[in-house]
């Protein structure tokens, strides 16, 4: 077992950050300061709260091209569109800051001659937000703000890949004056320590967003002690392109949403089914989209896939694809000079488009997260919506029409907590995201964003004696 985080970068391999890792009893001391820091915390106004994110907040905007070119080199998404997740994370922030006093409002309860019973929302105590490196600021703010305005001290575990976005964080929260120890940054890389850290007494709640076998994992480990566990787990996403669909539009749509960060989102289309009638027209357009992609170095601004996370993922998605291939899968992908030369260092694996596809392929029934898009043939709605339910995850899915009455009869049936229209791939702040199944088990963003981050506490008190 090694707890060392080692921080390569999937671009050129290097060393980007080392850390020895933090042991059990480190951790344990962290959580005592974290549970001491939460007695005083716990006692600052809303108003006080909120000010301090927000002065966090501009002071990360002031700081957005290093954030951005340090995410690029971390993770490997093109530096073109690392400055958008920065600015989204803000975003999303800024909405939960509006959302705050209504959300974390005391409720009154039924008015009564000589009583008073109102019920309030009491912090936790010290929450674990374990994140992942796909997307980490926005994975990180979607807990961190409700948390901490909810009254909450956080200790933060980034991913091993994407470490300095802890550490960063940490420095522009403790620079807008937040108070010592209310936020804590944690490194460690075994799994076997998570084990252990996440049955410290002191941790309240633990956030945590990874693999659907990571979060069974936690789940096994913490059934001996009752902790809320709130996790974003993994997806197998399915999109439908109806016969009615404005192919060109879809084509593009999708591959976009299969194909960008590399295909390494929770929430990226991982199977296509298409209606027989328009299925050969549709390749056609995918193809025609996907010639115009670059692959390449994500430092270069006309880059617009980079690498995956490591050399461990491209044997993953590789694996998927051969074992696809060799069941008579067919390969479908477009010529593209930049596919089929692609920089001497990295984890770099091109995109690939598959047909003639079964549902019996590992590539359509587990999460490859890779820039893959494997499409099949299907003779009717009922075909499409039979398929995209037959799987454990249940997170997104889209269907593609012009026929938006008929659209809305289809999702309603889908089996997943988000459902698109003529859209994929877009958590947005105002609605619920929440996996189904094997996707997840509680909720962020939206009208539930803060629900994880809060205790209920009645009041009942009778105002005279006697």
């Amino acid at each position: 077992m090694s707890n060392q985080v080692r921080t390569l970068s999937p671009s050129t391999g290097k060393v980007l950050f080392e850390h020895p890792g933090a042991t059990v009893d480190q951790a344990g001391q962290v959580a005592q300061a974290s549970e001491d820091a939460f007695g005083t915390w716990r006692q600052t106004s809303l108003a006080e709260r909120k000010a301090l994110v927000v002065k966090a907040l501009e002071i990360i905007e002031a700081n957005r091209e290093t954030l951005s070119q340090e995410l690029t080199s971390q993770m490997g998404r093109p530096i073109a569109y690392t400055g958008v997740e920065v600015d989204t994370m803000c975003k999303r922030a800024r909405y939960l800051l509006d959302q705050a006093d209504e959300k974390l409002a005391t409720i009154p309860g039924q008015a009564e001659s000589g009583f008073r019973r109102f019920v309030k929302k009491a912090p936790v105590g010290p929450v674990l937000v374990a994140t992942a490196w796909n997307y980490p600021y926005l994975i990180t703010i979607n807990a961190l703000v409700p948390a901490l305005l909810a009254g909450n001290t956080v200790i933060l575990r980034p991913s091993p890949q994407t470490p300095l976005i802890g550490d960063r964080l940490l420095e522009y929260f403790n620079k807008a004056g937040l108070p010592k120890n209310v936020l804590q940054v944690i490194h460690f890389g075994a799994w076997e320590v998570f084990d252990e850290v996440v049955k410290i007494p002191q941790i309240k709640l633990v956030s945590f967003v990874g693999s659907t076998q990571g979060g069974l994992r936690l789940r096994e480990k913490t059934a001996g002690r009752i902790l809320p566990l709130n996790l974003e787990l993994g997806g197998n996403d399915p999109a439908y392109v109806r016969r009615d669909a404005d192919l060109a539009y879809t084509a593009a749509q999708v591959v976009d949403g299969a194909v960008f960060n590399s295909g390494q989102s929770c929430c990226a289309i991982e199977r296509v089914y298409v209606h027989a009638d328009v299925h050969d027209a549709f390749i056609a357009e995918v193809q025609k989209e996907l010639a115009t992609y670059k692959l390449g170095d994500p430092s270069d601004k006309a880059t617009t896939t980079g690498p995956v996370i490591s050399h461990q993922a491209v044997k993953n998605i590789q694996s998927h694809i051969d074992e696809a291939l060799s069941r008579g899968a067919t390969d479908s992908t477009p010529v593209n000079p930049t596919f089929a030369n692609p920089p001497s260092t990295g984890s770099f694996i091109a995109p690939r488009v598959l047909t003639n596809v079964s549902h019996d392929m590992r590539v359509m029934r587990e999460e490859t997260f890779g820039p893959v898009i494997p499409i099949m043939k299907v003779a009717s709605d009922d075909e499409a919506v039979a398929l995209m339910n037959d799987s454990n995850y249940g997170l997104t899915a889209s269907v593609w029409t012009k026929d938006i009455k008929a659209g809305e009869d289809l999702i309603e049936r889908i089996e997943a907590g988000t459902v698109f229209i003529n859209r994929s791939d877009y958590p947005a702040p105002d609605l619920a995201w929440v996996g189904w199944k094997d996707s997840g088990l509680g909720c962020s963003l939206g009208p539930q964003a803060f629900d994880a981050f809060y205790n209920l506490k009645s009041f009942h008190i009778r105002e005279t004696q006697g």
